[in-house]
């Protein structure tokens, strides 16, 4: 039975929700923290990372909570709406650290707070996205509902991208502080919201049993699925040279492009950049799929991002009075953005199948809880990346000197801010199409072959 438009939308809203929420904490935990209350860039890393190591337990022991599950709501649904409401209360309070506190307290207050944010928010992205192969019949129906919540997804983090700096402005009439504690409110209200239409109107259709693996076997499983550790190993790398641009863009701006209007330049970045990377999953992605494979779209992708990294690496080093010039490069690396995004879920996906054919099980929430890690994990990679980049540029957040920094072409603290945002991605991406190129063999022939003998198995059994 196919999708109805009905629940794809209510999917899809979903995923702008939770992007929403992903995205301010991905992109603006160390800015809040390190530049507006001024903790250390380094604690801030650190704190970052152990998170993400800490990650590396939860994520699959939650992976494996979920498939245990048996309720009259299903496997998904419980964990996706107790996980929302946790998470939603925890970013809140993030962004909302008591002016009390000095500089000790405020280090172990986002130490608790981002730890308690990555435990909740990984309780609700395991189920949400392991209900893609529980609820469509694989091919393309499967294909076009990831195509569509990655667009979505895309959506959610275009939008704070874009309203973030404004809203913060406006809502805190000047005070940083303020108008982040009353933005992430109103974020964590939205998502709620969201969630809540997506548990509603959902259904699991699949009847597929899955076994309950213990934690030891589960690593067994994904290491013996050789097609799900690649995607993972290149979702990393992907993600770790993207969050490493988005952590210190707004520092480019700030410091680097300069003006007391930055913030104005920064959002009109923000907004050209989220209009091509919606544009990219909506538009751009299907228009390439009819005339290439998704491997080749794939390509394509890494393409335009490794080119746009290196005009914004040409163009940084030029006279950036006007910021429409910096659209150049946008749009390269955001289009790109976009449509990796997509593609690799789709990809996952497919090493479902692939695990069930090869291994004989299916181990929808172990796999998906890895993508959820390695998402997690690239952020903490990239924000320890970014932290150390601050404290040896030693970029000041006394906004009087941005002046003197900008003026100071050769100056060392703004090449190293430059080469990191751009050196350090394109390096990144590289070695990702490389281990793609060379281990991935899921085409779409090979996907639909693995498909008949799955379900033949099913049969058989």
């Amino acid at each position: 039975m196919q999708l109805t438009g009905k629940e794809k939308v209510s999917y899809g809203l979903g995923a702008v929700g939770k992007d929403m929420v992903y995205m301010l904490s991905a992109s603006y935990i160390l800015y809040y923290y390190q530049d507006i209350l001024g903790v250390s860039a380094v604690a801030m890393g650190v704190i970052l990372m152990a998170a993400r190591v800490f990650d590396a337990f939860n994520d699959p022991i939650m992976g494996v909570i979920v498939a245990k599950t048996r309720t009259k709501w299903g496997r998904f649904r419980p964990w996706l709406m107790i996980g929302t409401v946790l998470n939603a209360f925890v970013l809140y309070f993030m962004f909302a650290a008591p002016p009390s506190l000095d500089q000790s307290g405020l280090v172990a207050y986002a130490a608790i707070t981002y730890i308690l944010w990555g435990v909740t928010y990984t309780m609700m992205d395991i189920p949400y996205w392991s209900m893609i192969p529980a609820f469509t019949e694989g091919g393309k129906e499967r294909e076009g509902l990831s195509t569509l919540a990655r667009s979505c997804a895309g959506v959610g983090s275009a939008v704070v991208t874009i309203i973030t700096m404004v809203c913060v402005y406006q809502l805190g009439q000047g005070d940083e502080r303020v108008g982040f504690k009353r933005f992430a409110l109103a974020v964590a209200v939205v998502f709620v919201i969201f969630i809540a239409i997506t548990c509603i109107n959902i259904r699991e259709k699949s009847t597929v049993d899955m076994d309950s693996p213990s934690v030891g076997q589960m690593f067994r499983a994904l290491l013996a699925n050789d097609q799900a550790m690649t995607v993972v190993l290149t979702i990393v790398l992907i993600n770790c040279s993207i969050y490493t641009t988005s952590n210190l863009v707004i520092y480019f701006f700030k410091y680097d492009f300069g003006g007391e209007g930055w913030y104005n330049s920064y959002t009109l970045f923000n907004t050209f950049g989220g209009a091509i990377q919606i544009l990219s999953m909506m538009l751009f992605f299907p228009l390439l799929r009819r005339f290439m494979s998704a491997i080749r779209v794939f390509y394509t992708s890494f393409a335009m991002a490794v080119i746009g990294y290196a005009v914004l690496l040409i163009l940084a080093f030029t006279n950036m009075s006007n910021v429409i010039l910096l659209f150049i490069p946008g749009f390269f690396i955001f289009a790109a953005n976009g449509m990796l995004t997509v593609l690799t879920t789709v990809f996952l996906a497919n090493t479902v199948d692939y695990g069930e054919w090869k291994n004989h099980r299916r181990d929808e929430s172990v796999i998906f809880s890895m993508q959820t890690f390695v998402v997690k994990l690239a952020s903490g990679v990239a924000a320890m990346i970014a932290s150390v980049c601050l404290a040896v540029c030693n970029l000041s957040n006394d906004t009087s000197d941005t002046a003197a920094v900008v003026s100071a072409a050769a100056d060392s603290s703004v090449v190293g801010l430059r080469m990191t945002m751009t050196v350090v991605p394109i390096t990144g991406l590289l070695i990702a199409v490389f281990l793609f190129h060379k281990k991935y063999m899921l085409t779409e022939e090979k996907v639909e072959e693995i498909a008949k003998e799955v379900k033949r198995q099913r049969q058989q059994a």
